[in-house]
């Protein structure tokens, strides 16, 4: 069994569950289902006999600004019985949390972590939601799109008092001025 086996099957997924669309890019599949759904579906995929999908390899997220529901929360699954790759995706905004899925995949609580600490997405019923790859007191979440280049604070040690200090980043924009000239322009040719 392979995707394209699962994807023959799309017509007995979506009568089964509620999933709102399906992506086939390049083979890939990949289900987009509400908030609310997200474990039942979890559950369902894992546990049922044609799927087996028992590995849960990783969760990421994905920032889209402009839209309505900011963030996509995609969970990647593996079917070593078939052989076989889905994504789940979600689609939540800046206040509304997602459903923790530690219960159903054991793995998914340092995932979890990772997407809060670098996107903000919060997961409720998480057991140890906990920032990960930043820093103490660090503000902000650096993978968001809005997140400002060089940060809000920077670091440095300081010689005359042989400690390190924090102190706030501004950046000026009036004072940014490109000017892209082409190298092709510049040269005179006999």
């Amino acid at each position: 069994m392979n995707n394209l086996f699962i994807a023959e099957n799309l017509k007995v997924i979506t009568k089964v569950l509620p999933i709102l669309k399906i992506q086939i890019h390049q083979k890939e599949i990949s289900l987009i289902v509400k908030r609310e759904h997200l474990i039942p579906i979890l559950m369902f995929l894992k546990n049922h006999i044609k799927y087996q999908f028992k590995i849960l390899t990783c969760i990421s997220g994905v920032d889209y600004p402009s839209q309505k529901y900011r963030f996509k929360v995609v969970y990647e699954l593996l079917s070593v019985k078939y052989n076989a790759r889905l994504r789940v995706k979600v689609l939540t905004d800046e206040l509304t949390p997602v459903e923790s899925c530690c219960k159903v995949f054991p793995a998914a609580g340092w995932y979890e972590s990772e997407t809060w600490d670098m996107y903000g997405i919060f997961f409720t019923n998480h057991t140890n939601l906990t920032r990960l790859l930043t820093d103490y007191g660090f503000e902000g979440y650096p993978l968001r799109k809005d997140f400002p280049l060089s940060g809000f604070v920077e670091s440095s040690y300081d010689y005359t008092r042989k400690r390190v200090t924090n102190e706030r980043v501004e950046l000026s924009q009036e004072y940014r001025a490109f000017k892209f000239t082409s190298p092709w322009e510049t040269l005179e040719l006999n």
